[in-house]
């Protein structure tokens, strides 16, 4: 057998295969370059395979995050609508509140200017008695005004923290929607 002239180029692996060859090009078997015949019929993926693999995984995971904080945005935006009319609400009872009791300071001052004029026949300890009912009252009203005035402003806060929270939905979803695009 000839190898081939001198002058032309042998590549490094024509060289190996020429020196392995015997009888015909039937090449000796070595002990060392043999696998066993699991690893020889085991298909690896290819990178290409593996990378799509972990794209549609990675994908289904994004699929699953966002579907979550769509739930989520829903029940928040619910929150916020039912904290919305419930703060309206609270600034249609505090407004009725003040009116009635601006009425009722009115109707203590006319009381009191007609108590002044008339004298209506009851006794000073008498008047003094209905006096302080009317205080009691009074004082009731304000404090109910209060309340309402700090219900409403906790609504108010808790409004503010949702629209905040809900912002931050907004901008983790419009993210993860970046993400998933880029893959």
């Amino acid at each position: 057998m000839k190898r081939l002239a001198v002058g032309s180029m042998v590549t490094p692996e024509y060289d190996g295969w020429f020196r392995k060859r015997v009888n015909d090009n039937i090449p000796r078997l070595s002990l060392e370059d043999t696998r066993p015949v699991v690893e020889q019929l085991q298909i690896t993926p290819s990178e290409l395979e593996i990378i799509k693999q972990d794209f549609e995984k990675k994908s289904s995971e994004l699929g699953k995050k966002i579907k979550q904080l769509e739930e989520e945005k829903m029940h928040l935006r619910l929150d916020v609508d039912f904290q919305r009319s419930e703060t309206e609400k609270w600034k249609k009872g505090k407004s009725k509140a003040k009116e009635d009791l601006d009425s009722l300071k009115t109707d203590y001052k006319k009381l009191c200017l007609s108590m002044r004029t008339v004298g209506l026949g009851k006794t000073f300890k008498q008047w003094r008695h209905e006096i302080r009912e009317e205080n009691t009252k009074a004082d009731r009203w304000e404090r109910k005004i209060r309340e309402a005035q700090a219900r409403n402003e906790d609504l108010e806060k808790s409004l503010l923290e949702s629209r905040n929270e809900r912002g931050e939905l907004r901008a983790r979803v419009v993210e993860l929607e970046k993400s998933l695009h880029q893959y």
